[in-house]
């Protein structure tokens, strides 16, 4: 078998949607929470692949053959494993506050911290965390810093004199500065202090010009009461991404998911730094240290069209590309862009991906296919969406 059908691992995470993903799938709602469908080799979850006697781990099957599971290039660069990770991530609630090391970092951080037996285990792995996400659904989401004028006069509005010095050092430009100031608020004030936020949050009219930001805060109140998250949010740019629009998250970007459905592609990793909307330990000095504190302009990432019914989204980064065919009805079977060890997702309709002359799986939506390196060039026939991650050449 050259092209595998792909199996993915279902993370059920509190935050995760009980019908997102199963509505792609076109089954029932899930009795608890469908967060992440991993589709990957990661070794805290791997996709399974048939084999003679029984699924087989894509990790294990890329361990038995990584030059031609992988190819020579991806091999000489990365070693013996999958550089990337693809999910279809199914947000029912907002997810935490969360930042992600550069390759340098996570590599010298990992190390210090292997070597400490009593060290905070900020880290899983060696490697960075650069991701993108494509929308499925309409999608909410907070991406980057924006400009700390315009949050300076988003909490100048709520007008409490708590407040005062987080102002002052955003209307100076001191974003390390505000993020710290909120981290570390005194726990035995923060329950108040939020509360405060709320009330204050609910006298504005809807027709302020930044009435989005306090709506937010009210909505993220509810899920993290005496949560100083609530107000880091409003540091950052709310985005709302309709289908078939992106967002990059390189690393350093303090960012969060607040609900929809999406095709998010990561380098191989899970390494997180939070920074609060989380039950879970927040590490402010480490996260300070990782996080870049610039203002960014525009968080979209905008698609590149490279052939008709051929879009892809160009990113910094040697770990992974992705691309989102279409196929129609007056379309010929097409060759799919990429090479490499490539995973196949369907997005809609009835697509089926194989070699020119091999037997084709068929992928509909929420399902998949692997192609390793060895399978060469892929044809896929039908008509729908899929989306294709790769290994940049």
């Amino acid at each position: 078998m050259t092209v595998y059908p792909l199996h993915g691992a279902t993370r059920a995470y509190a935050w995760g949607s009980r019908t997102a993903i199963a509505e792609l799938q076109g089954r029932p709602a899930a009795e608890g929470p469908e967060a992440e469908l991993w589709l990957g080799a990661h070794p805290g979850d791997p996709s399974t692949v048939p084999g003679p006697d029984g699924p087989v781990a894509l990790n294990k099957l890329i361990a038995g053959d990584p030059g031609g599971q992988l190819g020579v290039r991806v091999v000489e660069r990365f070693g013996d494993r999958l550089p990337y990770l693809m999910k279809v991530l199914a947000a029912g609630a907002p997810l935490s506050l969360q930042a992600h090391p550069d390759a340098a970092y996570a590599k010298a951080a990992y190390a210090r911290q292997e070597l400490d037996p009593d060290a905070p285990k900020n880290y899983t792995d060696a490697h960075h965390k650069p991701e993108m996400l494509v929308a499925l659904t309409p999608f909410e989401a907070l991406c980057g810093f924006r400009s700390p004028e315009v949050s300076a006069a988003v909490l100048s509005e709520l007008n409490l004199p708590q407040l005062a010095p987080i102002v002052s050092v955003l209307r100076a430009g001191e974003l390390a500065e505000a993020v710290r100031l909120l981290l570390t608020w005194p726990e035995s004030d923060r329950d108040d202090l939020i509360e405060q936020v709320v009330a204050a949050a609910r006298k504005i009219p809807d027709d302020h010009p930044h009435t989005p930001s306090f709506v937010l805060a009210v909505d993220l109140a509810g899920y993290y009461p005496g949560d100083p998250g609530v107000l880091v949010a409003l540091l950052l740019n709310l985005v709302w991404l309709q289908p078939g629009q992106a967002i990059w998250m390189p690393a350093g970007n303090l960012h969060a998911y607040l609900g929809g459905l999406g095709v998010e592609l990561m380098a191989s990793s899970d390494n997180v730094l939070r920074g609060g909307l989380t039950p879970k330990r927040v590490d402010v000095e480490e996260l300070l240290r990782v996080l870049r504190f610039e203002v960014l302009e525009d968080p979209l990432l905008h698609p590149t069209e490279i052939a008709p019914g051929v879009t892809s989204w160009k990113v910094p980064v040697p770990d992974f590309e992705l691309y989102r065919v279409t196929l129609t009805e007056d379309r010929p079977p097409m060759k799919l862009p990429g090479s490499g060890p490539r995973v196949i997702l369907g997005a809609s309709g009835d697509v089926h991906v194989g070699e020119e002359h091999g037997i084709p799986v068929e992928v509909r939506p929420g399902g998949a296919a692997y192609a390793p390196a060895s399978a060469g060039a892929l044809t896929a026939a039908g008509v729908g969406v899929c989306f294709v991650a790769a290994v940049p050449a």
